[in-house]
């Protein structure tokens, strides 16, 4: 087990595969599609915490970025390098960035929720950030009706994946995610949420089990465009640093 997913250990019982998060698509309405839907063609961006390279791959073949992408788990950064990605493995630290250049974006894809201390990075962003630049960053929203239901029954129960992976340090709402930019000195340009229409709970609960599968899956779409707080399953916001 990597010492990023040790911090699971006696919350579930076997250790997280490395790969959890892989196998993104362009797909609009969920987290990798909206966040291609906010990077401009030809961009300069810094990937921090790529994982394997799944939505940085996506970056590169839809954008035609430049892209440089951090990770400190090396089992991670190697699988990334083999779809032909520029990547260090290493932490985003000021020692690491400081020879890098500077920077369109900055894109934290469901890194923040991990971190002990958040703030350092979007603190960190701001001295590679171009001017005009911004942070791109996406959170699990756990105030999606799974973990309000869930709560209702007395249940807080981790998982080896999803909003309630074993390894999230920090838990997000849209009003935290607005109050967190805020006070780290950002202004918040764009908000969007991905649907999670592929989440277990919609195969094997509950109406949504009993629903044929695109018919389901139109239906939370459509519910997270409506109720984005309620049904959305990522945040997914665009913000710039205030200027002083």
């Amino acid at each position: 087990m990597s010492k990023i997913d040790a911090v699971s250990r006696g919350f579930i019982d076997r250790a997280p595969d490395p790969a959890r998060y892989g196998g993104q698509t362009a797909d609009p309405d969920e987290s990798a599609g909206i966040v291609l839907s906010f990077v401009a063609p030809a961009s300069r961006v810094l990937d921090v915490g790529c994982g394997i390279g799944s939505v940085s791959e996506l970056l590169v073949k839809h954008k035609s970025v430049e892209l440089i992408g951090l990770e400190p788990d090396a089992d991670r950064a190697a699988m990334a390098r083999q779809l032909n990605l520029n990547v260090i493995n290493d932490f985003f630290t000021e020692s690491v960035v400081r020879d890098l250049g500077m920077f369109d974006v900055v894109l934290f894809g469901d890194v923040l929720e991990h971190l002990v201390d958040p703030v350092a990075f979007m603190d960190l962003a701001k001295t590679v950030l171009k001017p005009g630049g911004v942070v791109i960053f996406s959170v699990p929203n756990v105030a999606h009706w799974t973990v309000r239901l869930s709560l209702l029954r007395g249940r807080f129960n981790y998982h080896a994946a999803g909003i309630m992976d074993a390894t999230h340090l920090r838990w997000f709402t849209l009003k935290v995610c607005r109050d967190f930019c805020r006070r780290a000195g950002y202004e918040v340009l764009h908000h969007k949420v991905s649907a999670g229409s592929m989440m277990i709970e919609y195969q094997s609960t509950r109406p949504w089990r009993w629903m044929w599968m695109f018919p389901r899956e139109r239906m939370v779409r459509r519910f997270a465009r409506w109720w984005p707080t309620l049904f959305g399953l990522q945040h997914i916001i665009v913000a710039r640093p205030k200027q002083c």
